[in-house]
C-alpha cells in the first residue's frame, strides 16, 4: 500500500523572506501590463511574478498600482517583494525597455505569432512579455514596439483566457526555459 498524501507545512516549504527575495537572482523577465482594469488580476500577477522571481513589473496607463484594495488583496504582500514601476504611456514604457535592449514580446494572437512552447527564450536575453485590457488586448500602438507575439494555444470555445491565467502560463513557460537546471 502507498503512502498517503501528506500537506507539506509552510515550514516544510523553506520559502525565503521579502529582503532575501529583493537579492535572489531573477530571471531575465518583466511583465508589461498595459491598460488591465482589474485590479484582483494585476494583484495575482504580483503574486506571480514572485511565485517564479521574475525580474518586475511594469504597470502602465489605467493599470491599478499598489497600495490599491483589490491588489493587496490578491498580491497577498508580494507588492512588496517584487519590483515594480509605473508608466503614464505605454510607449514611455516599451521605449526605455528597447534602450536597455530588452526583447518586447506581445502575449496576443495575432498573425506570425509563436506558439507558447515553441517560444525559445536565449539565456543573456532580458525580455519584457506585453499583456494588454481584458476586453481589447494588446493594443496596436504597443504591437508596433514588439520584436514578435506569443500565443497561448486555446482548445474550447472562448477565444481568450483571462490576463491573470495568461501570465501565470507564461511565467511557467519562461521559468522552465531560462531557470537553471
Amino acid at each position: 500500500m502507498e503512502e498517503p498524501l501528506i500537506k507539506r507545512s509552510m515550514d516544510a516549504l523553506n520559502r525565503i523572506d521579502t529582503a532575501a527575495f529583493k537579492s535572489a537572482e531573477k530571471i531575465p523577465v518583466y511583465f508589461v501590463l498595459d491598460d488591465v482594469r482589474s485590479g484582483l488580476n494585476v494583484g495575482s500577477i504580483f503574486r506571480t511574478a514572485d511565485a517564479f522571481a521574475l525580474q518586475g513589473i511594469i504597470l502602465c496607463g489605467i493599470t491599478a498600482q499598489p497600495p490599491h484594495r483589490e491588489i493587496l488583496k490578491t498580491a497577498l504582500g508580494s507588492t512588496d517583494s517584487v519590483d515594480w514601476q509605473h508608466a503614464e504611456h505605454i510607449e514611455e514604457a516599451l521605449s526605455a525597455l528597447k534602450t536597455q535592449q530588452v526583447s518586447i514580446w506581445a502575449v496576443e494572437q495575432t498573425s506570425g505569432a509563436v506558439m507558447a512552447y515553441d517560444f525559445s527564450p536565449k539565456t543573456g536575453q532580458a525580455y519584457a512579455l506585453l499583456f494588454g485590457n481584458e476586453v481589447n488586448g494588446v493594443s496596436e500602438k504597443a504591437l508596433q514596439w514588439c520584436d514578435g507575439a506569443i500565443e497561448i494555444p486555446q482548445f474550447g470555445t472562448k477565444h481568450s483566457l483571462n490576463v491573470a491565467v495568461a501570465a501565470g502560463i507564461m511565467a511557467w513557460e519562461c521559468s522552465r526555459k531560462l531557470r537553471p537546471a
